[in-house]
């Protein structure tokens, strides 16, 4: 045998195992890495996302803050976990708490349960509302609301849509000259903050993303506040803490 036999014999082996290797590395990107990132996507998903409103609305029918998070959970889960992050579920409205408020507001005293102000989706206020004080009245806070889905994924569970903003002062509405809270523009910190909060727990078990969620980078809530954002829905499966119904 020559030496170019030689030469082709070790480049004909050189080409096997480069080829072989080749598909060891396709099998692992696909076995490993696209398959179970698709079925936790897949997981993470729920009935709800296929039609889901993009923006809360006010009860005069004014668009209002916009979705940008999204719980699956049972609703004792979301409560609990919540919690657990340290977020304070908000007072309902009230005489009296309406009152707390203004006291807090006028006179700098806490108030880390203090209300929300309504905002609908699919025609009705939100189910859930939480906040996180910042300062020493409650004229600054990061909260959220959450409305619950009508529909379930197959293990029972409902997707609670939320609204992440931070108050950052309270003012009259550009739009109703109501006294209201003013928000931040950067509604995907309030966002990112509530997903920070919840890994903390180890109550997370999947995060995904859904891309161009929003069909506007830029826009006015309820009360005439700009706000911008990144588009992306944050889809977060939370662990059970219950046996799913029978």
């Amino acid at each position: 045998m020559s030496r170019y036999d030689d030469r082709m014999n070790v480049t004909g082996v050189g080409k096997a195992f480069g080829a072989l290797a080749g598909l060891v590395a396709v099998y692992l990107l696909v076995a490993y890495g696209l398959i179970p990132g698709a079925c936790r996507r897949a997981r993470a998903r729920h009935p709800a996302l296929a039609d889901a409103p993009r923006v809360a609305q006010t009860p005069g029918g004014i668009p209002g803050d916009p979705l940008n998070i999204v719980l699956i959970a049972a609703e004792e889960e979301t409560v609990g976990a919540m919690l657990l992050a340290g977020w304070h579920p908000a007072d309902p409205i009230t005489l009296r708490s309406s009152l707390k408020i203004a006291r807090s507001t006028v006179f700098h005293r806490p108030y880390e349960d203090a209300p929300v102000s309504n905002l609908l989706l699919w025609g009705r206020k939100q189910d859930l509302a939480f906040e996180w004080e910042v300062g020493h009245d409650a004229r600054e806070r990061h909260h959220v609301r959450f409305w619950r889905s009508d529909e379930q994924d197959p293990e029972g569970r409902r997707a609670w849509f939320g609204a992440a903003t931070f108050d950052r002062s309270v003012g009259f509405s550009h739009t109703t000259g109501q006294v209201t809270h003013h928000i931040s523009p950067e509604v995907d910190e309030e966002r990112d903050k509530i997903i920070a909060d919840l890994q903390g727990t180890g109550k997370v078990e999947e995060l995904d993303w859904i891309d161009d969620f929003q069909q506007k980078q830029e826009g006015h809530n309820g009360g005439g506040d700009r706000y911008h954002t990144d588009r992306r829905l944050a889809v977060v499966l939370l662990r059970r803490t219950s046996p799913p119904p029978s």
